[in-house]
């Protein structure tokens, strides 16, 4: 049974004091070393704003300067006030002081009228920013054995580690034959899908790994040298790669630097022989010459990053893995790094930066544009605004907090409409319970202090996705295709780089990773969820097509238990984006312009007599408007 909810009279919201990261508050993006750096508050007419401080911490000591008005801008006040960028990553916050001489601090966590530690500071980074096609980038991923088969798949014998199933064999979720279920899909058959992917309006391209291995999924390679025969080998690899940059697309590949598979070569001479160069690379230092393995699987033997022969082969060799790839005839244009959270770690080892840096610098130096995006399962923010990766996958951050508000049912378990007695629907961060359901509060909170402690660069080019191979469908979690929209709407309006797994966009479904990588059903195209593909479509282009969206601010505007309310602002323009799991009551926020309805068929927004604007109540719905 359903809590009943009360339903309380519409409200009036005001907006606060803000300040982000975007090009609107930091108009320089890219400081040097040295450099002042003007940045901006904003602060809402005829608040109680005396006078404004920047405090930032050069060589770790406090330095206050004190803000001027910059302009007025009708319901605005804009403060500016100028901060060096001393050191590579530099802090700032701001001081708000009312008239009776209370004051109030503004960090990137928020308004607080307590003192705060530093973690939650706005930050300049001086680092080198990653490459400028990212921010603009909508990515799609693709598990190639259960996308699509070509003709010439039929003719590939299967491996003898395998479960041969044809396309309409249904998904074994979990046990021994999961990771051995082969349907065959190879790199020629995602060549031939690419017009779907065009219509779709995605410009980025995710595989996960094609090396040869001993799974379905390849994240245990055999090698790294060659890509699997099974796929179509290196040849089919070129056309792939040239097929989509034709397109002007880009083309991202996956690389697994914490550990190899049993079967990769280089294990097996480390193996085979104590005295073998190889035998250094990998952790052969437990009782009875056992090894390091991922979490304990030993088809996964665990690389050692205090090698120096590893980071040779791996990286800086001039016919390295990480190179080799990166060049014609294939130009892939990054890598996303598979468990970069434990590569390098392990017990008193503490190589994790070093190997970013290291995976940075070589790409970098090996093609300029290219992007190094970091698989991170808990909490990154330690490892990200340095000179290592450029940003993250964002399940803590992105994924979990919108499962939570989205998620179907309303109790703490799983009551989805799955059997009874069936497992509670799995959080794939591993917390025990299953997903539970929170409020828009709840899952602010969580947006903003993930947010609040990277700098707004690492921010944006982070991830941020509502499921991926390694996780439920976005459609098994929320339910239904009303609350899948708001969460794609999401997803195309929240900072940071949107991506797609292949086949959310036609409401294919899933309890976990495993049996989520479902078969594209190419063959059965009644079977497709043909509104939520068109919603998919509209919504990607509304991210294309607006500034904002992709270079644009983020600031809140209201949130209750079902609603959330945000601006996205650019120098050029912005939207207003409401977003409602369920039916509520009208919101009225004073401080807004007018605007026109873009998305969702909701009327124009025209501000009454006392200057405000109303906010539908209808739910569940996602609707924006260009103000």
């Amino acid at each position: 049974m359903s809590p009943r909810r009360t339903v309380s009279p519409d409200r009036t919201v005001s907006l606060s004091p803000h300040h982000d990261g975007s090009a609107a508050y930091v108009p320089e993006q890219e400081p040097a070393l040295g450099q002042t750096v003007p940045v901006f508050v904003r602060v809402p007419a005829g608040a109680d704003v005396h006078t404004v401080h920047v405090r930032s911490t050069p060589d770790g000591e406090p330095r206050f300067a004190e803000a001027v008005v910059d302009r007025r801008t009708g319901s605005d006040v804009w403060w500016r006030a100028d901060v060096e960028a001393r050191n590579p990553v530099s802090n700032y916050r701001f001081m708000l002081t009312d008239a009776r001489g209370d004051y109030r601090w503004l960090t990137a966590a928020g308004l607080a009228d307590h003192d705060v530690p530093d973690h939650g500071d706005f930050k300049l980074v001086t680092h080198a920013p990653p490459p400028a096609w990212a921010r603009d980038a909508v990515i799609y991923q693709i598990f190639p054995d259960r996308f699509a088969r070509s003709a010439a798949a039929d003719g590939r014998t299967a491996p003898d580690w395998a479960v041969p199933c044809d396309w309409d064999t249904p998904v074994i979720g979990r046990g021994p034959q999961t990771p051995r279920q082969f349907y065959g899909g190879d790199l020629d058959g995602i060549a031939e899908r690419l017009d779907h992917l065009d219509r779709l309006g995605v410009n980025t391209v995710y595989l996960t790994p094609i090396f040869p291995a001993r799974s379905n999924h390849r994240y245990d390679a055999a090698s790294f040298d060659t890509v699997d025969p099974l796929l179509g080998g290196d040849a089919a690899f070129a056309r792939l790669a040239d097929a989509v940059h034709a397109r002007g697309w880009r083309l991202l590949g996956d690389i697994t630097s914490n550990h190899t598979g049993d079967a990769h070569h280089w294990f097996t001479a480390a193996v085979s022989d104590v005295t073998a160069p190889e035998r250094e690379l990998y952790y052969f230092d437990l009782p009875g010459s056992d090894y390091e393995s991922w979490n304990g699987v030993k088809s996964l033997p665990k690389l050692n990053w205090g090698s120096a022969e590893l980071r040779r082969r791996f990286a800086t060799a001039e016919d390295s893995l990480l190179r080799r790839w990166l060049r014609p005839p294939y130009s892939l244009d990054g890598w996303r790094v598979d468990v970069a959270n434990m590569t390098g770690r392990r017990g008193a080892d503490a190589y994790t930066h070093e190997v970013a840096r290291l995976l940075r610098e070589v790409v970098g130096e090996t093609r300029a544009d290219g992007l190094v995006l970091a698989e991170h399962g808990h909490d990154h923010t330690g490892d990200l605004d340095r000179d290592g990766w450029h940003g993250t996958m964002n399940y803590v951050g992105f994924t979990d907090p919108v499962w939570s508000w989205l998620r179907h049912g309303s109790g703490l378990r799983d009551d989805s409409g799955l059997r009874p007695g069936a497992e509670p629907l799995p959080n794939f961060l591993g917390t025990p319970g299953g997903v539970r359901r929170r409020d828009a509060h709840a899952v602010r909170a969580t947006l903003d202090t993930y947010r609040s402690l990277i700098s707004w660069r690492s921010y944006v080019h982070s991830w941020q996705l509502l499921g991926s191979h390694d996780s439920a469908r976005i459609r098994t979690v929320v339910g239904d295709a009303a609350r899948q929209e708001v969460a794609a709407g999401l997803l195309a309006t929240m900072p940071g780089t949107p991506v797609i797994f292949a086949g959310d966009e036609l409401g294919l479904t899933g309890a976990n990773g495993e049996g989520s990588r479902t078969p594209m059903p190419w063959h059965r195209p009644g079977s497709w969820d043909a509104g939520t593909l068109a919603a998919y479509r509209r919504l990607i282009a509304l991210r294309r097509g607006e500034p904002a969206l992709r270079h644009g601010g983020l600031r809140w505007v209201h949130v209750d238990a079902d609603t959330l309310v945000f601006l996205r602002e650019a120098p050029t323009g912005g939207v207003l984006v409401l977003a409602r799991r369920a039916a509520g009551v009208p919101v009225r926020v004073a401080g807004l312009p007018a605007g026109e309805n873009v998305y969702g068929g909701a009327p124009a927004l025209r501000p009454d007599a006392d200057g405000t604007v109303t906010l539908p109540a209808d739910g569940p719905t996602f609707q924006l408007w260009r103000v």
